[in-house]
């Protein structure tokens, strides 16, 4: 099992997704974090199930809901470091700008 690390730019990424559900329907941001833990679970036991979207940044859809977690891998030290949670109607411009 690989080591994971949340950016504080994709932790703000899942909150305001969260926010968003709740506004549209009583705990369903709640349901939206369950499949952003259950997969971030998924990618921690087995990272190369998920292919390299951006140059070495790999891409997991998440389950029910429209959105994508960017995340990088380093084996020498198996951690995986979580850049960002978009929805797959986001532009990648926004991805590719906090790469910078």
């Amino acid at each position: 099992m690989y080591k994971i690390s949340i950016l504080p730019l994709a932790k703000q990424d899942i909150q305001e997704a969260a926010i968003w559900y709740n506004e549209q329907q009583a705990d369903l941001g709640k349901r939206f974090t369950k499949f952003i833990r259950s997969k971030v679970k998924r990618i921690s036991e087995n990272p190369q199930l998920y292919p390299v979207r951006y140059l070495s940044v790999r891409t997991a859809v998440v389950d029910v809901f429209p959105f994508m977690i960017h995340f990088v891998v380093n084996e020498s030290d198996r951690t995986i470091l979580i850049t960002a949670v978009l929805h797959t109607s986001q532009s990648p411009e926004k991805w590719l700008e906090r790469q910078q």
